[in-house]
């Protein structure tokens, strides 16, 4: 068990005396597959990106992050595309 997991508490005997579930209960709340535990959030990636700094020019930033969310994914497609434009 996770030590960071608030505890449900079990200090009620009679069924009836349970607490009710609710839908914060259920967001939170372990799966199971059979006996296999399903994990959340994002599955890991095949291949792992590296992470890099580098420096670019106000504008090229500020052209890519115009366009909304993804603007980092839409900067390494374009370093791709021009990888294999000039390969």
């Amino acid at each position: 068990m996770n030590a960071n997991r608030k505890d449900t508490g079990t200090d009620w005997i009679d069924p009836d005396d349970a607490p009710e579930l609710d839908d914060t209960f259920f967001e939170t709340a372990d799966e199971y597959r059979g006996d296999t535990l399903v994990k959340r959030g994002r599955p890991k990636a095949n291949k792992v990106k590296q992470r890099v700094t580098m420096r670019l020019d106000p504008e090229v930033v500020e052209s890519f992050k115009a366009d909304g969310p993804g603007w980092q994914s839409r900067i390494n497609q374009a370093l791709k595309e021009y990888i294999r434009e000039h390969s």
